[in-house]
């Protein structure tokens, strides 16, 4: 199995989120700086990061299969069900975490799609994350790890990266359901929160592109998905990417009280 990414950060977790993971016994390090790990390529598949579920197609010239969305459609959902539980089983085991633990990591994001949570039963995906994703949980809180539950993927593509599920268009927010269905989504992982202690955070979504979905839309959504998650899990902090905007442009954010919650940045675009 593969860890992907190590995530390199410069925040620290509120004291009420530290003493939250403190589930069996006390640390022996610091609690404060974030040392984390992504694990991708898991519930939301990426070409690069799993190749051998992609290795068949790799030979064939301007191949169909190029994200989840396209792997499952030219599989067909019984074959694309049978070959993603056996990844779903395998990627991340038990013995991962308690290494990731012993190397002082106190951080896991785990990306997860819309299509897990909050499913339109009529696309291509499959279902059945869950019982996997809260086994993780799970071994998180056993060897005091805190968990940020990453909404990677929304309807219709936010960036049109193969990473939200599909790729090519970006057309997340085009229709009034895309909204509705990943606060739905949120809200899932919401209840999933309050039944394991190790989730400290929820990520709205990620990498919303500004070039393909307007600044003031992303802004509105966060504003819900803020409010939405405070209702539901009060204790969660929400993590809100910028979209590859300037920090200064998400001042706006400010004067809306949204405590408990931090401004994610990746710099690699």
């Amino acid at each position: 199995p593969l860890l992907a990414a190590l995530l390199t950060v410069v925040v620290s977790w509120p004291k009420e989120v530290a003493d939250a993971a403190t589930v069996h016994e006390p640390r022996r390090h610091p609690v404060d700086v974030v040392r984390g790990v992504n694990l991708g390529g898991l519930f939301v598949l990426e070409p690069w990061i799993t190749p051998s579920l992609f290795s068949e197609w790799e030979l064939t010239p301007q191949s169909p299969v190029v994200d989840e969305w396209s792997y499952c459609t030219v599989l067909g959902k019984p074959e694309c069900m049978r070959r993603l539980n056996a990844h779903w089983a395998s990627w991340v085991q038990e013995s991962d975490i308690s290494t990731l633990a012993s190397m002082h990591i106190n951080t896991l994001r785990i990306p997860i799609g819309y299509w897990a949570l909050a499913p339109d039963l009529s696309e291509p995906y499959v279902q059945g994350q869950i019982p996997y994703l809260r086994r993780i949980l799970d071994w998180a809180a056993a060897y005091n790890l805190r968990v940020i539950l990453d909404l990677h993927g929304v309807p219709g593509s936010q960036n049109g990266f193969d990473n939200s599920g599909q790729r090519g268009e970006i057309s997340w927010a085009k229709r009034p359901s895309d909204i509705r269905q990943s606060l739905d989504s949120l809200a899932v992982l919401a209840r999933i929160a309050n039944e394991h202690r190790s989730v400290a955070a929820i990520q709205a979504v990620n990498e919303p592109a500004n070039w393909g979905v307007p600044k003031g839309v992303i802004t509105q959504y966060y504003l819900q998905a803020y409010q939405l998650v405070k209702s539901m899990a009060p204790r969660i902090t929400l993590v809100f990417h910028d979209a590859f905007l300037p920090v200064s442009e998400w001042s706006e954010l400010v004067p809306a009280n949204m405590t408990g919650s931090y401004l994610d940045t990746h710099i690699y675009h």
